[in-house]
Parts: C-alpha cells; sequence; structure tokens
C-alpha cells in the first residue's frame, strides 16, 4: 500500500541531519546548523517554523548564523512551510536547488535485478571504501575529501551502523575504480536514501539505478515500509520515478548573504 500523503510529508518534515561534529543553533521556530569546511553547504537553515511576524524570526537566525563564519547560508523550504515565508527567502536571496520530495513503497518487496558484469558494489565497513564514497561524493556534489582523523572515526560509526541495520553506504566499482555512491538511514520503518552520485565519466550506463536497487534491497531486508528521497529536479528525480517512486511535493532552497546591515 502506497503511503499517504500525510505519512510523507511528516517523514520528510522530520528529516534533518544532525551529525556529532555539527554545530547548531536551535530554538522552536528555527534551526540553524553548521557542518565543517568540507562540505558543499557548510551552513543551513534547515527549519523555520515563525511562531512570531517571520521576518523578525529570520532576522534573528541570520544574525546568529554570522557567529559561525560562513558569508552566506542555503535556506530551505519544506512542503508545509507558512504562508510567506518562501516569499520572504525569494525576496531576500537567490534561488539555489530544487528537490522532488518522492517515496515508493516497500511492502511489495524490493528490486531484484542483477548487476552488470562489469559492475562491483561494496558496502562501506572500512576507512578505505569510506574514503572511496567521499571522493565520488565530493566530485559530483562539491565540498572536499574530510581529513584522515574524520575518516577514520566516520568508518567506525559506519560499519557499527551497518551492523546493526540502522544505515549503510554503498560505493560502486568499474574495474577497481569508485565511480557511483549512495547511502541510506532506516528511521521508524522508513528508509531514507541520500547521497546518491555517478561520476560525470560513467553516467548513462545504469550505475545510479544499481546503487539505487541494492539499498531499496537493504531497506526491505531490515523492514523498512517505505522509502523516501528527496531527489534533484533536473537529475535524479525522473530516474527516481521511473524506478517506481511517486512525487509527494518539493522542497526549494534560496542562498542569503550574510553580511552585516549598515543601520
Amino acid at each position: 500500500m502506497s503511503p499517504t500523503l500525510a505519512e510523507v510529508t511528516a517523514a520528510s518534515a522530520a528529516w534533518v541531519w544532525l551529525p556529532d561534529f555539527a554545530v547548531t543553533v536551535e530554538t522552536d521556530e528555527y534551526l540553524v546548523v553548521r557542518y565543517p569546511d568540507w562540505f558543499e553547504e557548510p551552513l543551513m537553515l534547515t527549519r523555520l517554523l515563525p511562531r512570531r511576524r517571520p521576518a523578525v524570526v529570520l532576522d534573528e537566525a541570520l544574525e546568529r548564523a554570522r557567529e559561525l563564519g560562513p558569508s552566506e547560508i542555503l535556506c530551505w523550504v519544506p512542503p508545509d512551510a507558512a504562508a510567506g515565508v518562501e516569499a520572504m527567502l525569494a525576496e531576500r536571496g537567490t534561488p539555489a536547488q530544487t528537490v522532488d520530495v518522492l517515496a515508493r513503497d516497500l511492502s511489495a518487496g524490493g528490486p531484484d535485478a542483477p548487476l552488470s558484469a562489469d559492475l562491483e558494489l561494496r558496502w562501506v565497513a572500512d576507512v578505505g571504501t569510506l574514503r572511496d564514497y567521499e571522493g565520488v561524493a565530493a566530485e559530483v556534489f562539491g565540498g572536499s575529501l574530510p581529513p584522515d582523523d574524520h575518516l577514520e572515526h566516520e568508518a567506525a560509526r559506519a560499519t557499527l551502523a551497518l551492523a546493526t541495520g540502522a544505515a549503510g553506504r554503498a560505493v560502486a566499482y568499474v574495474d577497481a575504480m569508485p565511480v557511483g555512491a549512495g547511502g541510506l538511514t532506516l528511521t521508524d520503518g522508513v528508509a531514507r536514501l541520500w547521497g546518491g552520485a555517478v561520476r560525470e565519466s560513467h553516467r548513462r550506463r545504469g550505475i545510479y539505478r544499481a546503487l539505487l536497487d541494492a539499498r531499496l534491497a537493504w531497506g526491505v531486508e531490515h523492514g523498512a515500509r517505505f522509502a523516501l528521497v528527496k531527489g534533484r529536479v533536473e537529475t535524479s528525480a525522473p530516474i527516481l520515478r521511473r524506478a517506481g517512486f511517486a512525487t509527494y511535493g518539493q522542497e526549494r532552497s534560496y542562498r542569503l548573504p550574510l553580511a552585516h546591515r549598515r543601520s
């Protein structure tokens, strides 16, 4: 049975990644997250739920964000944003990304398509494979490779998460070269898919779909009711719809400068 709009909207709204190495500024009206500098977007406003006048809340959030270093911030607008919030962000910033919120029922099982002969998939369970994963992600999405001490720490966490069925990251290889990557996290029976990426030199060869199928099968194996993903409208969203996902809404983001205003 396909998930309902209410189920997908709630699961999407609850999906905020807060790793232990991030700095957060959180109130009941907003959440600002400062990721490390090697991230593509080191500073985000991931939640804005104003109870006061929206402009007042946004100004307060931006003032707190200025204390965290970067000169700009990426602000996300969820499908259930309050009236006027997106117009306010659009007036102050520039459009950045648009993603479709997509979901697929997993109650009937996942895909069972064989891999092509030249493709190998490995789940991240050591530093070397994690370095390959991060290298693909940095090339496709931007940012840079994390330092070695972070990779060692995260590899240990990834190994434990994979063993306990909490999360997994897969890397695709062709002739021993890492060419694709993708991860998922299992939360409250929902398989959250993230980080799907394929190097430009190896696109249109079924690698993204193979990574998708592997993650869906892993989600089914570990009891997921449905899969949830936020796919970029220009790239992954069409592939996901062809793979049986349905669109339940959109999320858009705007990039706002953080220069201090002159009085």
